[in-house]
């Protein structure tokens, strides 16, 4: 039980990292690392919409903020890994290369998939954190208060 819970978790990392990837960053990725393999459609890629919710203050009553649309496709390789993407926009290039990496991410060829495409999309990701993080930086005003002396 323990084994599929540390899978799951990994896999729900990876998935996290090729969602937020900019757009064609993994195919990129994906063709200088490797030739892509052959694999079937079980769900082409198609454009959609789902619901995003929230949560004022984080923590009150869920409410729909609106639509997102999306790209999904699902696809299972010749050796019987299965991969899955949802991706953020009208991207069926970036969906289909997610779901490439997703089932390759479950075969022996995980970890150096993981140093040639992973790691370089998360500290992609983490610059683009600083950069957002440095530029609201740029902006924050500290207020403090003089004690006056009036008596």
């Amino acid at each position: 039980m323990e084994d599929t819970l540390d899978e799951r978790r990994s896999r729900k990392a990876w998935m996290s990292v090729l969602a937020k990837a900019p757009e064609g960053r993994v195919a990129e990725l994906l063709d200088a690392s490797m030739a892509r393999p052959e694999f079937d459609w079980l769900r082409a890629p198609e454009i959609g919409s789902t619901m995003v919710r929230a949560r004022t203050g984080a923590t009150g009553a869920p409410f729909n903020l609106g639509e997102m649309t999306i790209t999904r496709c699902a696809l299972v390789l010749s050796s019987g890994e299965v991969g899955h993407a949802y991706i953020k926009g009208r991207r069926k290039a970036d969906a289909e290369a997610a779901a490439l990496v997703d089932a390759l991410m479950q075969s022996p060829l995980a970890e150096s998939l993981r140093k040639s495409v992973l790691v370089p999309l998360e500290a992609d990701l983490a610059a683009a954190k600083a950069a957002r993080a440095g530029k609201a930086a740029a902006t924050k005003v500290d207020f403090f208060t003089l004690v006056r002396g009036d008596d």
